[in-house]
């Protein structure tokens, strides 16, 4: 069930109806077993992998804490030394860990079978014919289910939580399972955390009308960025990136713009639409962006796209490795053979290397996500040792704060992510390293003609509407900046409010993409 489709609003508005008719102490319930026919809807053999991961990580959380509880509870025996207590203390400590690596293990293990056992496949066979053998595996017909890496960092996360003893376990196995499957959420995330989603997933909501047209608005916010503009411009992405014989050099440029654009939409209008139905039932979900393409570098673009993976990835990749044992030993070993300098930055190069490594193989199974990942990490790393080349060009020219120089840093950003992005286009990585160099030994002006304009599957109508659409999206990023715009459209005359409202429903019905030349898409980062 498509979050763009007739039948994806019909059971929408079948969830807003029940949810507040029912008596407040069934609400949760309710969106447990929503959760359970939105996911069955979409394939009835996905129910299994869910329910498995909802499971295994209640149970071993569980298990964890009845573990401690009991271990307080008994309390040390008399007459023992203090070494005596620490080493009973690691002794229970061990047994805990080995139940959140057991189940991270399976559950990781399961993600990692259903989306990289072609990828494994395809390389072993590829490595094979390169060394001349005619060795082949079959590659497997495996079902990815829907959301699954959501869903699965955000059990981990409950798990890894508790095992470090920021809060108590859900003992309700029904209460966690809604928190694992509550179904805005399974389509493209945000991940969320169990101490900022469960109590507002958990406790009674009274109807207030405030609240809920809020989160319908920022729905439609969301459709508004989907259908007008991301799906209205796939048609001519796909139109480049699948003909680069026909489609090089200057269009190329063109098309990474596209493409950023149309990835922007996509992403963040349907976080709008999954935080504006959270909003609409009184739910609070996490914020995913924060108007990322105003971003003056990439590692300041990365603290405001896809926010809750970012800290996700910090808080349980990057921390834990870059004070681990191993960590501390190569510490001592770099600061030893290369010095103090080298040996403070080898633990932060190493960790963040590990994270982009881990990004982008999460993203896709394909060595273009890969290199993508690793290309972020090159251009933070080195922007991070050139900073003192970057201080000193600032103290002698003191341009720093000025808006020419922050608009210049602005369009940078976006040039540089639309030339990662690259790789999320085409098939392979050598075929996108070729066509970002044609935007350089091909870069013909001239080719900008109608003719291959209309080739790409628009129409000039199409073209205005989205140079109208994508200005309205930048001039509601720089307004949010000053506060909530849909607080400022409260402030209007009621004459005011429904002119707005009512307006972007018309453009929406009017303006979005759908109909003969458009198919139904679901939302790109549905496949992660």
């Amino acid at each position: 069930m498509l979050f763009a489709s007739y039948e994806f609003i019909f059971f929408l508005i079948c969830v807003f109806l029940i949810y507040y008719i029912l008596p407040k102490k069934w609400q949760w319930i309710f969106l447990l077993i929503a959760s359970y026919v939105f996911y069955f809807i979409a394939n009835p053999l996905y129910l299994i992998f869910i329910t498995t991961t909802s499971f295994t990580i209640y149970f071993a959380a569980c298990r964890i804490e009845k573990l401690r509880v009991a271990f307080k509870e008994k309390g040390f025996p008399e007459g023992i030394d203090k070494e005596e207590k620490k080493a009973l203390k690691a002794k229970e400590k061990a047994l805990e860990k080995k139940w959140m690596l057991g189940a991270l293990l399976l559950n990781i293990g399961i993600l990692a079978v259903l989306k990289y056992t072609n990828f494994v496949i395809s390389n072993i066979n590829g490595v094979a014919l390169l060394a001349g053998s005619e060795f082949s595996i079959e590659r497997l017909n495996i079902i990815l289910p829907m959301g699954i890496s959501f869903y699965t960092f955000q059990a981990v996360s409950y798990l890894i939580d508790i095992y470090h003893g920021k809060y108590d376990a859900q003992k309700s196995f029904p209460r966690f399972a809604l928190f694992v499957s509550f179904f805005p959420q399974l389509v493209q995330g945000p991940i969320s955390r169990y101490s900022d989603l469960a109590r507002s997933l958990y406790e009674p909501h009274s109807f207030d009308y405030k609240t809920f047209s809020f989160g319908i608005q920022r729905i439609m916010w969301g459709f508004f960025k989907k259908l007008v503009v991301a799906d209205r411009i796939l048609v001519a992405v796909n139109a480049i990136i699948k003909n680069p014989d026909t489609y090089d050099g200057v269009f190329v440029f063109f098309g990474m713009l596209f493409y950023a654009l149309e990835l922007y939409a996509d992403f963040t209008g349907g976080i709008d639409i999954t935080i504006g139905i959270a909003q609409a039932l009184g739910i609070t979900v996490a914020e995913n962006f924060e108007r990322p393409f105003f971003s003056k570098n990439i590692k300041e673009y990365w603290k405001r796209w896809h926010i809750t993976m970012g800290t996700w990835f910090t808080d349980y990749i990057f921390y834990p490795l870059s004070v681990s044992k191993f960590m501390r030993n190569l510490n001592k070993f770099a600061r030893k053979h290369f010095g103090d300098y080298v040996g403070k930055r080898l633990p932060v190069y190493f960790s963040s290397f590990v994270v982009w490594l881990t990004t982008g193989i999460w993203h896709g199974a394909s060595w273009n996500f890969i290199v993508w990942g690793l290309g972020n990490y090159l251009v933070i790393m080195v922007s991070e040792e050139l900073s003192p080349l970057y201080d000193a060009f600032h103290r002698k020219f003191n341009v720093k704060d000025t808006k020419g120089f922050k608009l210049f840093q602005v369009v940078r950003t976006v040039l540089i992510m639309s030339c990662l992005r690259m790789f999320d286009c085409y098939r392979d990585v050598p075929l996108t390293f070729k066509m970002f160099g044609t935007m350089f030994t091909r870069f013909r002006l001239s080719a900008l003609n109608a003719e291959m304009f209309s080739g790409l599957g628009l129409k000039s109508t199409d073209y205005v509407i989205l140079i109208l659409a994508t200005v309205c999206l930048i001039m509601v990023s720089l307004k949010q900046r000053s506060g909530s715009v849909r607080e400022k459209i409260l402030g209007f005359n009621i004459f005011g409010r429904y002119l707005v409202w009512f307006g972007l429903f018309l453009i929406i019905i009017l303006f979005g993409a759908y109909g003969i030349g458009y198919d139904e898409s679901q939302f790109i980062y549905n496949q992660f």
